[in-house]
């Protein structure tokens, strides 16, 4: 196992400045769609900057920031052809961009794990959902629900 946490403290670095970037990328596409609302460009750019993210996340056993992702990810691309993408919807996916840069500054690099109560997590998607109108929005199935697993035991 020292070689996993080896193998995840080496990883993780590099990964921080690419998630980084992605999640900056996002929110130059949120703030294009303020400026220019429904932009189907910068939506796609969005979608595929999280899917990135999720991936890179899923990568390093970073469930909670990966879930986030995707779940997002799920929200966007099941309204991206029915729905207008408000100041409001605008505002509650801003505050789901900010909560994750915290947790990606919150991962502890020695160990991976994220401490973190999933509580906003969940109120902050669900703002966003009842924003977009999908009060009832499910997770993608393939989303597992939001837990917290260090790099070792999901190389395990």
């Amino acid at each position: 196992m020292p070689n996993d946490r080896k193998e995840w403290a080496q990883r993780f670095p590099e990964f921080l400045v690419e998630a980084e970037t992605l999640l900056a990328k996002s929110e130059e596409c949120l703030s294009h769609l303020q400026l220019i609302s429904n932009d189907k460009d910068a939506i796609d750019c969005m979608l595929s900057t999280l899917l990135k993210l999720a991936n890179k996340a899923d990568a390093l056993a970073l469930v909670a920031v990966s879930e986030f992702c995707l779940h997002l990810h799920g929200l966007l691309t099941q309204t991206q052809d029915h729905v207008d993408l408000h100041a409001q919807a605008l505002d509650a996916l801003k505050d789901c961009f900010t909560l994750m840069a915290w947790q990606l500054e919150l991962v502890d690099q020695s160990t991976g794990q994220l401490s973190l109560d999933e509580s906003e997590q969940t109120s902050l998607i669900e703002a966003f959902a009842f924003q977009v109108g999908q009060s009832q929005f499910q997770p993608p199935l393939s989303a597992k629900p939001l837990s917290l697993v260090s790099y070792s035991e999901r190389q395990a």
